[in-house]
């Protein structure tokens, strides 16, 4: 008699809770369940770990020279360094139409990118090519980043 009475109390809690009506959510609630791209992101920086940049003048040499050699290794291929497209867009002020942020998320996160960053994905709708992975750290999107402001005439 006591498990039925214990089975029937705990029935009638779970049907109150069941039946009772949604709690409101208010606009902080709503704003925890975007996701983390969408909560963290400045959609003009990119997605990825590259959240600021700070560009020092004059341009760090010693940067663009390794820039200048991973682009002859790694980029060329692909990219002109005037405004032709070949497989990808050419570089010609990448500098000044991007931020340096979005440019290094680009290199160093471009499966995420090509997936979820709209301006990637109009980049990938003009070439109709994926940007393959390059695997390139942090440090080497900052060296070509430098290369690519040096292309755009910044001393």
């Amino acid at each position: 008699m006591k498990t039925i009475k214990s089975l029937f109390g705990v029935s009638l809690v779970a049907v109150m809770f069941a039946c009772a009506p949604e709690k409101p959510v208010d606009k902080e609630e709503k704003d925890l369940n975007k996701s983390a791209v969408e909560a963290i992101t400045d959609p003009t920086k990119g997605i990825g770990a590259v959240k600021n940049v700070t560009l020092n003048t004059p341009l760090e040499q010693d940067r663009v020279k390794r820039g200048l050699a991973i682009y002859e290794m790694k980029c060329l291929s692909c990219h002109k360094l005037d405004e032709t497209r070949i497989v990808g867009p050419g570089w010609k002020d990448v500098t000044k139409n991007r931020k340096p942020e979005w440019i290094m998320n680009m290199i160093t996160n471009v499966d995420v990118m090509l997936e979820q960053d709209p301006e990637a994905q109009k980049l990938l709708e003009l070439c109709l090519m994926r940007m393959p992975n390059q695997n390139m750290s942090i440090g080497d999107a900052r060296d070509v980043l430098e290369f690519m402001r040096q292309n755009d005439g910044e001393k």
